[in-house]
């Protein structure tokens, strides 16, 4: 069976799990001959189907994301490290990436909150020229995949991961001040009913913040003025139905608020000054 044989077979096999069930088939298979998908698709359509393939499609049957099957992401133009310890890099939370490179391009000290794989911070990093950044996790297994995902993209010497938790007392201190804030906190109710994909693999610890998925907010938002130098800019990522509520957290600790959107009008991201 050819390579293209075989992804066909599996868009269909997928069609009940996933509404990309041909992208799917394509990324693992890519991933097994080492090539990026558009490599596949313009030289190994007609080689023979590599014999691991099966097993990838029986993973993503199972709700398995590709991004954990393949161990990759692409985000804001980096390919990240990604594992069952981290959340997996969303288009969506490209938002805070282009919020914080128009309004602080010039940031010198950038400290990312809750950094999971890394990914906001070493996006903003590869296009910020010299600056410095700090990246905290309560997980230390995140802070590893962090940690190789600098090394890989080149920025070891650009960006420092520490285990530490907001929530514990003196979480912050000798992180020193920042130009840039950036947060993707755990923002998820904990009522909320999530795809299997989701809720099957990913950290619950970084999703899930309370009955109204503020809990989160609540502790770190009046933290962040600590944390800012003058003129700074903390840039929070939030649920589509979270703008008001978060916003009126902001505000009560003296923030001057404005939201983001994302690509699809959604609220997304709230810049606290």
């Amino acid at each position: 069976m050819t390579a293209g044989e075989a992804i066909r077979a599996a868009a269909e096999a997928l069609g009940s799990v996933s509404d990309t069930a041909r992208l799917d088939a394509e990324l693992l298979m890519a991933h097994l001959f080492g090539a990026t998908r558009s490599e596949l698709l313009l030289r190994h359509m007609r080689d023979p189907a590599p014999p691991g393939f099966p097993a990838l499609v029986e993973r993503r049957a199972g709700h398995e994301p590709v991004a954990y099957i393949t161990g990759r992401q692409d985000f804001y133009g980096l390919t990240l490290i990604v594992t069952p310890a981290t959340l997996i890099p969303r288009g969506d939370s490209e938002t805070l990436v282009e919020a914080a490179l128009a309004e602080r391009p010039d940031a010198v000290r950038v400290v990312d909150l809750g950094t999971g794989s890394g990914a906001l911070l070493l996006a903003v990093l590869a296009h910020c020229g010299e600056s410095q950044g700090v990246g905290i996790d309560r997980s230390a297994d995140a802070v590893a995949v962090a940690q190789r995902n600098a090394e890989a993209l080149g920025l070891r010497r650009q960006a420092r991961f520490l285990t530490r938790d907001w929530h514990a007392s003196g979480w912050a201190e000798g992180l020193g001040t920042f130009d840039l804030v950036l947060c993707n906190p755990p923002y998820v109710e904990d009522s909320a009913a999530l795809d299997r994909q989701v809720a099957d693999f990913e950290p619950a610890s970084a999703l899930f913040a309370g009955p109204g998925g503020l809990d989160d907010y609540r502790v770190l938002i009046p933290q962040l003025r600590a944390l800012m130098n003058c003129g700074g800019l903390a840039v929070l990522e939030i649920g589509a139905n979270q703008a008001q509520s978060v916003g009126a957290l902001a505000a009560a600790a003296g923030f001057r608020v404005a939201l983001r959107r994302d690509l699809a009008g959604r609220a997304r991201a709230l810049l606290l000054t």
